[in-house]
């Protein structure tokens, strides 16, 4: 070891090797140290690590900062992104999203997470932004696999709870976020940001990372009239940005629309006058059961105008009474009765509070508008109000619900008629506020369809954002962030599990939906065949369910021919009964696409007696 004492030895140290010492004399050095503290300890010469070269030294630089998109970009819904670094990772959101006609029969859909499953030692923490469907849907899924703690604001939180309870999930430890906290997880330290939402306890992200600071959107809009809460945080969001951003993640719903999102206020000033002048008829108000302050100014109305509300739809009911017990909702002794009630009591005195705003099948409102609705009969003296606009791909459904209302003599009233919805998305000029304050170094666009990811991107750029700082992601993409930029590496496993009751199946590899897409498309045949002793006995029976024939031919006849041509062509003593099952079902095949251009399921089933 070199002697610091020694100022001749110093200058040569570079020519000569100089043994270290023995073990001993560490004691010495370390009595002296504690003597001297400002005094280092030895380090070795240079001359060691020319003897010792293949050894390194440990680096102190931290592992990369990768994003992983496992939901949520290039689409509406079932939002997820994991940040990762080092041995540590957290989630934000775990989404879902309804089934669509290329998902028939199943009940929802959620992110493949069998990257986090690989990875789950590593999963510090789920944080919510907030309690839509499209945040917190996936949530019980993905603790049916990993034990991680899940945190989020009271109302977030207390929307979760209902869903663990329904999935019988239980010890999972909450955290409470609050704007003024923040908590770390790893080696993220997380400040939750207020902003505004179509729900109460939405949240911003800055989430702090060994590289700088990542701040994630969440789902926003600039509301500085809210009915409840307070207004957007944008003095915090400027200091952040004033502090630093490495990256920014921003929600792009609403980027095509122009100007800004009106206040929540508008909506209660348009219900108010409708109540007014229905005042002689039944109100029935379908909206989103998690827009709380919406259903806040609706009872609000209600008691007003001295009308009971009952509500319809068990989402509602899950919702108001979650939001109830955490004080985000207020609800006068007796304003809410029971809609068991209401047959015995006149149409001025009441207003109904129904589910079923985006038309789907089983909704109250759907119900209602098909004449199924046990408990409320639409009528002449009813004026019903949608008080939300159809998301992307439910536009079909929703004016289906209002045409079939129209039938039943109601007075309907919505979005393109009233201004008795307004958006919980930032519009593109909040958008740019957004950018000015947060002066992002890279920005990835994020919770939207392409159209919208690329939108966004061109509306950073025309902000001064260059090209080369921002990226386009897609599912399953992983984005490593350094101070020196953007890298795209090995993607990682992703897409889509669909449920369908307790069964899970993987999208990309299920059989399921494959059969019944063909089920849906093409129809069914089935060839039911008795075997006995190896010979078949009596006369095939054939069964077929949705499909079209040309009643110009006996098909009936012709397909029966085909399958017992199939049937003396096969030697049962010589194959099994899977063979013959693949050669019926060959044969009948090959003649369906011949004659009609149509390709059915064809299901053999062979009896054997």
């Amino acid at each position: 070891m070199e002697n610091k004492n020694d100022k001749t030895q110093n200058k040569k140290i570079n020519r000569k090797i100089v043994k270290p010492p023995v073990k001993t004399a560490n004691r010495t050095d370390k009595r002296n140290q504690s003597k001297n503290p400002n005094k280092r300890l030895p380090v070795k010469a240079n001359a060691e690590k020319s003897n010792n070269r293949h050894i390194r030294k440990p680096s102190l630089k931290p592992r990369p900062l990768r994003v992983v998109f496992l939901g949520g970009v290039g689409e509406i819904g079932k939002n997820m992104t994991a940040l990762e670094c080092g041995d540590d990772i957290i989630i934000i959101d775990a989404g879902a999203i309804f089934p669509t006609e290329e998902t028939p029969g199943f009940d929802l859909i959620v992110p493949d997470v069998s990257y986090l499953v690989e990875n789950a030692k590593k999963v510090r923490a789920l944080i919510l932004t907030h309690g839509h469907e499209d945040h917190i849907g996936g949530v019980p899924y993905l603790l049916k696999e990993m034990k991680i703690p899940v945190a989020g604001t009271k109302l977030t939180l207390a929307l979760v709870d209902n869903k663990l309870r329904e999935h019988r999930i239980n010890d999972v430890k909450e955290i409470t976020l609050s704007p003024d906290k923040k908590v770390q997880f790893g080696c993220f330290k997380v400040q939750p940001v207020n902003v505004n939402h179509s729900i109460a306890g939405s949240l911003a992200l800055a989430i702090e990372t060994p590289y700088g600071t990542v701040f994630h959107s969440g789902d926003f809009k600039i509301d500085l009239t809210p009915v409840a809460g307070e207004p957007i945080d944008l003095k915090t969001i400027s200091d952040i940005g004033a502090s630093g951003v490495l990256l920014y993640l921003g929600e792009s719903t609403n980027i095509e629309r122009a100007g800004y999102t009106m206040s929540e206020t508008t909506v209660g000033n348009t219900l108010d006058r409708l109540f007014g002048e229905n005042s002689d008829r039944r109100l029935i108000v379908a909206t989103f059961a998690s827009n709380v302050h919406r259903l806040q100014q609706i009872i609000d109305i209600a008691v007003k105008h001295r009308r009971k509300v009952a509500l319809s739809g068990r989402s509602m009911h899950n919702v108001l009474e979650a939001a109830e017990k955490i004080g985000e909702i207020r609800i006068p002794e007796g304003a809410v009765v029971d809609i068991s009630k209401i047959k015995n009591m006149r149409d001025n005195e009441i207003v109904v509070i129904s589910t079923g705003s985006q038309g789907e099948p089983m909704s109250a409102l759907t119900r209602m508008a098909n004449g199924d609705n046990p408990q409320i009969s639409v009528g002449k003296n009813d004026t019903v109000i949608i008080s939300a606009s159809p998301i992307p791909g439910n536009e079909k459904l929703v004016y289906r619900v209002i045409n079939n209302l129209y039938r039943l003599g109601a007075e309907v009233v919505y979005e393109s008629l009233e201004n008795i919805h307004v958006s919980g998305h930032a519009c593109r000029e909040e958008h740019k506020i957004m950018h000015t304050l947060l002066k992002p170094q890279y920005f990835i666009p994020v919770h939207g369809e392409y159209r919208h990811l690329k939108k966004h991107v061109l509306l950073a750029k025309e902000l001064g954002m260059p090209e080369n700082k921002m990226f386009i992601p897609e599912i399953g993409n992983r984005i490593e962030v350094t101070k020196n930029g953007l890298r795209r590496v090995e993607n990682v496993q992703s897409g889509s599990r669909l449920i369908d009751g307790e069964g899970i199946e993987d999208e990309n590899q299920s059989m399921v939906i494959e059969d019944r897409r063909q089920l849906s498309e093409e129809g069914l045949f089935i060839v039911s065949i008795a075997v006995s002793n190896g010979e078949v006995v009596g006369e095939p029976a054939i069964n077929s369910r949705g499909f079209v024939f040309d009643f110009h031919r006996d098909y009936n006849r012709e397909i029966r021919e085909v399958i017992l041509k199939a049937i003396d062509s096969f030697d049962l003593s010589r194959g099994n009964i899977d063979d013959f099952k693949k050669h019926i079902r060959r044969n009948l095949r090959n003649y369906l696409m011949k004659k009609t251009r149509q390709s059915p399921m064809i299901v053999p089933v062979v009896v054997e007696l």
